[in-house]
């Protein structure tokens, strides 16, 4: 099979011409941005997944074509490695260069990515591609099937998935079926199997009842949620809000994000008894909260760090009750919750470990574990399971009845990356074992009160941390005087970090009380904006501030 490059380069002179000169970087989400400026990057995309099939031995990659969590006008693309986890960070760079090099330069540069990683273009490639439900993702789709095909790869197109179904089926094509079949069939039918099998037709126990209301924010997550209530023969009682039918726009009011960020209920929410469980996903279905309204029509939200402590509590009871010796661990980052960490560490005896924001960093430090459970505050994780853990626990099933729980769990769990009905299944089923409703659950701890602010700075470069970003290294002086102000406030923690797409610094507070958190915040931020070169606006001091 011979490879002409010209074929790149006319490709994209004649249907996908670099429409914008604005620099672009791959990042933990890929590439973001406007729909309209996209068709490019797409077909660029689909050369790079090409070239990482043949780099890879001719093992399936995986293009998403989503925007996540953000507005209906945006878009996005992401590709997914072997194993269904993210994109090697070498290659990012690799990504990076080659959507921001000019059409010219085009077939010299796919050349230089050829000739530079050593890739023998005449083997065979095989890329999956799947695409969320905005209304520009079927023209992006297209784009990258065609940079495929430019370099006489072969293609497969899965229509409207969600990310999670996209890694599920790149990890079960590359694992010869072992991990499922890679059909959407095949998903649905891993996951409901598992579920009704833990089920085991007790719908109803103790305080949890079969009544669930799904936000899935106008996007795919609704449809797909749809045909598992389709398939589950009333196993589990949802309704479904925000199913993107009519002129709902995806995540628009609605979703994992606006409920999280807001602190309220996302809109087209029905009447509803106090304490009905409520979930919401976001747009492409990779994060999940739940929430709840208390009998003073108060909200009441159950984030991803209240989902971690359930599934590791959940975790340690079963390997304890099958007395099997299994590292378990909980990896959090310094957005969590003071108080949960608190009761994962003093209550559940779970170890923990931090590791900077980030899906990837997160994902890493679990394998590290024999289960490693991993959850952001923003509701997205998952947990993993080491090949010595499946083993152990297998060993263990015929002798031991929660030792076959946790096989069906295994199965249950989207161990490539967090994946919103999954993880609602998981917490549907840990809620119905232990005949807890969200009153049980969220009375395992009080959530300390925490704030969050942006302060503009003239770089943000200024700011280095260490120690998973909790203590700021530079400028020197600045972590000295945030230790000085945290130590006036009972239970206060704070840190800072800089943002990873502008000149900002992120500032993070926590302590007692709303006054207090509202207070150290603002503290911290005068500290960044003296010694960081803050160029304002000035922050708003809270009525009461100490300064």
């Amino acid at each position: 099979m011979s490879i002409n490059l010209r074929t790149v380069y006319a490709f994209a002179r004649e249907m996908y011409p670099k429409m914008s000169k604005e620099h672009v970087q791959y990042g933990t989400a890929g590439f973001r941005g406007k729909a309209e400026f996209l068709d490019s990057v797409m077909f660029r995309m689909g050369v790079l997944a090409t070239l990482r099939s043949r780099f890879r031995g001719g093992a399936v990659i995986g293009v998403m074509i989503t925007a996540s969590h953000n507005p209906e006008p945006d878009n996005g693309v992401k590709l997914v490695d072997p194993k269904g986890e993210m994109l090697e960070a070498s290659w990012e760079a690799i990504a990076t260069d080659l959507v921001n090099v000019s059409d010219q330069e085009l077939e010299q540069h796919v050349a230089k990515i050829i000739k530079d990683n050593n890739i023998d273009v005449t083997t065979s490639s095989q890329v999956f591609v799947g695409m969320d439900n905005r209304y520009h993702s079927p023209r992006l789709l297209k784009a990258v099937a065609d940079g495929v095909i430019a370099l006489k790869g072969n293609v497969k197109e899965y229509g409207i998935v969600t990310t999670p179904m996209l890694h599920y089926f790149v990890v079960a094509a590359n694992t010869k079926e072992v991990y499922g079949k890679p059909t959407e069939e095949g998903y649905y039918d891993k996951l409901i199997t598992a579920f009704e099998l833990l089920r085991n037709g007790r719908l109803e126990n103790g305080n949890y009842r079969n009544n669930l209301i799904f936000d899935g924010a106008n996007g795919v997550g609704a449809r797909k949620m749809l045909q598992f209530i389709k398939r589950m023969k009333s196993s589990l009682n949802v309704s479904v809000i925000n199913q993107g039918i009519g002129p709902g726009k995806i995540n628009e009011d609605c979703g994992a994000d606006y409920v999280k960020v807001q602190q309220r209920p996302p809109k087209s929410m029905p009447d509803v008894e106090p304490f009905t469980r409520c979930v919401s996903v976001d747009g492409d279905a990779d994060r999940v909260v739940y929430f709840f309204s208390d009998d003073k029509s108060e909200f009441h939200l159950l984030d991803g760090d209240r989902i971690a402590t359930l599934v590791a509590g959940f975790l340690m009871e079963l390997v304890t009750q099958a007395e099997i010796d299994l590292r378990l661990g909980l990896v959090q980052t310094a957005y969590a919750n003071g108080a949960s960490t608190d009761y994962i560490v003093d209550e559940l005896k779970f170890p923990v470990s931090c590791v900077p924001t980030g899906v990837k960093h997160l994902h890493h430090k679990a394998l590290e574990y024999d289960i490693g459970v991993y959850f952001e505050a923003n509701g997205h994780g998952t947990i993993v399971f080491s090949e010595n853990a499946k083993a152990t626990i297998a060993k263990a099933s015929p002798l031991k009845e929660c030792a076959k729980t946790l096989l069906l769990l295994i199965d249950l769990i989207n161990e490539t990356v967090g994946d919103a009905i999954s993880d609602t299944l998981l917490v549907e089923t840990i809620l119905n074992h232990k005949g807890w409703d969200v009153k049980d659950w969220i009375s395992t701890y009080d959530d300390l009160p925490n704030r969050q602010l942006k302060v503009k700075v003239q770089d943000r470069n200024v700011i280095e941390t260490t120690d998973a970003e909790r203590v700021c290294v530079k400028p020197e002086g600045l972590q000295a005087e945030i230790n000085r102000v945290v130590a006036n406030y009972k239970r206060g923690r704070a840190f800072v970090r800089p943002s990873g797409t502008e000149d900002v610094v992120r500032v993070y507070a926590e302590a007692a009380t709303k006054e207090d958190t509202e207070n150290l915040a603002y503290e911290v931020g005068v500290l960044v904006q003296k010694l960081a070169g803050g160029v304002g606006p000035e922050l708003t001091k809270p009525s009461n501030a100490h300064l």
